[in-house]
């Protein structure tokens, strides 16, 4: 199930209407309080948010997303008229999965729903069902990650960044290569994306467990590495 807040009924029915016809099951609200009821009745599989709302923006909604243990790893693309690189930056750092500029084709569209979907869904093909480092365990298939058998609860990216690291550990990965590989997006500019994930990443595993956070170590003007002795 696909969750569309729109406050633009026309835009919002239009994208409800292309998914359906792909074969995505999908509901519209006009603002954020219907959406949180939805949320609080059933746990969408992917969410997509416009920013400029009535009431409650896009970005908070999203920020309150990511506060929330039932809704943090659910995949989120923001879809909006703001179509600024600094617009796209804002919202990649707030937690955002993909970014939508309006106007936009509904082929792309469900293209992108459908890549977040797969990209979200447990056992990616390509990847093997548990990777470990250290005390740290990573189950692609349940998409699970646990320290020392304890589990830890990490977002979409937080958890596609620490495999990242971990399946290339001992090498260092620039910031550009890892917003490639994570974020699937070739923006070079100012952004503290990657940085503000590894953070959240490193303190969320120390709150598990002490010191779990030090396998990822910052490499000065390069990037990040996971510790190849883990």
């Amino acid at each position: 199930m696909i969750y569309y807040v729109e406050d633009d009924a026309n835009v919002r029915e239009l994208a409800l209407y292309a998914l359906a016809q792909s074969g995505l099951e999908a509901k519209g609200f006009p603002e954020a309080e219907p959406f949180y009821a939805a949320c609080r009745e059933a746990v969408p599989d992917l969410i997509l948010l416009d920013i400029m709302l009535p009431h409650t923006d896009g970005l908070t909604i999203l920020r309150q997303l990511r506060q929330d243990a039932r809704l943090a790893n659910i995949p989120v693309m923001m879809l909006t008229a703001k179509g600024t690189e600094i617009d796209k930056v804002t919202g990649l750092d707030a937690g955002a999965d993909d970014y939508l500029a309006k106007p936009f084709g509904m082929m792309e569209l469900v293209s992108r729903c459908n890549a977040l979907l797969r990209r979200a869904s447990r056992g990616e093909a390509a990847r093997d069902a548990v990777v470990r480092c250290g005390d740290i365990a990573i189950d692609t298939d349940a998409h699970d990650v646990r320290v020392n058998g304890a589990p830890v609860e990490l977002t979409l990216k937080e958890f596609s960044l620490l495999y990242t690291l971990v399946e290339n550990r001992g090498h260092v990965l620039s910031r550009a290569q890892l917003l490639k590989e994570v974020w699937d997006t070739d923006y070079v500019g100012e952004t503290r994306t990657v940085d503000t994930h590894v953070q959240t990443l490193r303190k969320k595993l120390n709150d598990v467990e002490k010191g779990a956070g030090d396998v990822i170590q910052t490499v000065r003007g390069v990037g990040y590495r996971a510790r190849s002795d883990s």
